[in-house]
């Protein structure tokens, strides 16, 4: 009733666009404490239901609005693991569910938790939590993305000498390779893996399981496995040209500028570069944003994103609940245009768009693409589907398209077919409710098991998978559950 929500504002596009570090300019901290402020401290907290790890988000808020910083620390730490990670790439969900979103603006929850996390290690509070005492279990984590380190930690902190394989040559996963510098520099998350290995988990890189590194071996010399690899199988666009050079993965792309940022020399055969050339995104989520991101940081000439959905309707930063779409009411996410930081730097958008040829020049690079634009409709099944418009052809100019198109669910070569294990009706690791795939003594965990999500998704079933394996182990487990809204120890 007395404060309007705020939040970070961020440096100007013409300097940051120079650049590949963050551009956030955090509130001041007596503004962040009236953010807390704005919080209901609800009877019924929605925020919880939207929020997959179960932030106890209320009392994080009021703790912060009463300037308890090291107690709001402990909090946001007893269900998230690394809420430094979440605080700046989960679209916030939890935000969306507000109950105070109903008739006005949402508490600035994610503002509070990135500022709750920063100001730990700032001061000192965040530090190594080694366990007092070891089970003598060992249990091989395939994977270091959000889902592997939060699974490995809580495993090592229940007393398990835990050993991370990644097949990257720098621990992280999506952390490290698929999220550019300028949404999480990379020494946020070299801390968190300095913190792991101070609390006893030891990572191995360049060990790509199933192919360099024998499955029977990992089975014979761990107790227990978890599979958080990820669902890294991109979805291709197999139309005339896709064959031609300068058409490529998203997942070829950003990897590289991580690599470049890092100090990292990328071969001149290899190096994919958007300097001076027209670039074209296929897909309009959060890696295509990326994509334009870094195209727009490497010079290019001009940056166009496709999407083949309709426009979602445009309705402001935070809708209240009657401008919801009837499809996604209040306190369910949203189905809404959203812009972000990459868009507002320079990006042409086009929905309803099918892309139909590559066209090459002589030398077998792309000079072109053709589209046609489409239309949704219901078929007699119920079905949504398209038709093309005639006369809509269209060929635009780039020298480098960029598909990212989402992905397919995890790569079965390797640690999967290797061990038979069996997948689900989309292309998903299948497991019971405790984690357990097809193969006694052997779970999975994240997008490999739930299949292209969230970072805090992630990072939720690496913790309830850690619990599972605990108990597996022991019989028992201590580690705490956000199912259902358990935190308490049992």
């Amino acid at each position: 009733m007395q404060y309007s929500r705020k939040h970070h504002d961020n440096q100007p596009v013409d300097e940051r666009i120079k650049h590949y570090n963050e551009f956030l300019k955090v509130l001041p901290e007596a503004e962040l404490r009236q953010q807390g402020a704005r919080c209901m401290d609800c009877g019924v907290p929605f925020c919880h239901t939207g929020c997959p790890l179960g932030n106890i988000i209320p009392d994080f808020n009021d703790l912060v609005y009463r300037d308890q910083w090291r107690d709001a620390l402990d909090r946001l730490h007893a269900t998230n693991n690394f809420p430094e990670f979440t605080g700046r790439v989960c679209p916030a969900p939890c935000e969306a569910a507000c109950v105070l979103g109903i008739n006005e603006d949402p508490v600035a929850i994610k503002e509070i938790e990135m500022s709750i996390a920063d100001r730990g290690f700032a001061e000192g509070w965040t530090v190594p939590e080694p366990p007092l005492t070891r089970s003598g279990k060992r249990v091989a984590v395939v994977g270091s993305g959000p889902a592997g380190l939060a699974a490995a930690q809580q495993l090592t902190r229940a007393g398990h000498q835990v050993t991370v394989f990644e097949r990257a040559d720098r621990p992280g996963g999506l952390l490290m390779y698929g999220i550019p510098d300028f949404k999480l520099e990379k020494s946020r998350v070299w801390r968190r893996i300095q913190q792991l290995e101070d609390e006893g988990v030891e990572f191995r890189c360049n060990a790509n399981v199933g192919v360099d590194v024998p499955v029977a071996e990992l089975r014979s010399d761990y107790d227990a496995l978890l599979l958080t690899g990820g669902a890294t199988q991109p979805r291709d666009f197999p139309i005339p040209g896709r064959d031609l050079r300068g058409v490529h993965f998203a997942m070829e792309f950003l990897p590289q500028q991580n690599k470049r940022n890092q100090g990292d020399t990328i071969p001149d055969d290899l190096s994919i570069m958007a300097t001076g050339k027209d670039v074209i995104i296929i897909g309009g989520g959060d890696t295509g944003s990326d994509c334009t991101g870094t195209s727009n940081r490497h010079g290019a000439k001009s940056v166009t994103q496709f999407e083949l959905l309709a426009q979602p309707p445009d309705l402001g930063h935070f809708p209240r609940r009657d401008e919801r779409p009837v499809q996604s009411p209040w306190p369910y996410w949203t189905m809404m245009l959203r812009t972000s930081s990459s868009h507002e730097e320079g990006c042409g958008r086009h929905w309803s768009i099918l892309t139909k040829e590559f066209r090459g020049d002589d030398q077998g690079r792309v000079k072109s693409l053709v589209t046609v634009t489409i239309e949704w409709y219901t078929d007699e099944t119920g079905r949504q589907t398209f038709r093309e418009v005639e006369g809509t052809s269209q060929e635009w100019p780039c020298q480098l398209v960029l598909l990212a198109m989402g992905f397919l669910g995890p790569e079965r070569r390797g640690a999967i077919e290797e061990l038979g294990i069996e997948l689900d009706a989309r292309g998903n690791v299948k497991c019971d409710a405790n984690f357990m795939t097809s193969v006694e003594g052997v779970f999975a965990a994240g997008d490999m098991r739930r299949g292209q999500s969230l970072v805090v998704w992630a990072i939720h079933e690496g913790r309830e998978a850690a619990r599972a394996v605990d108990k597996y182990l022991m019989g028992v487990t201590h580690l705490p559950s956000a199912q259902a809204g358990e935190f308490a120890w049992r």
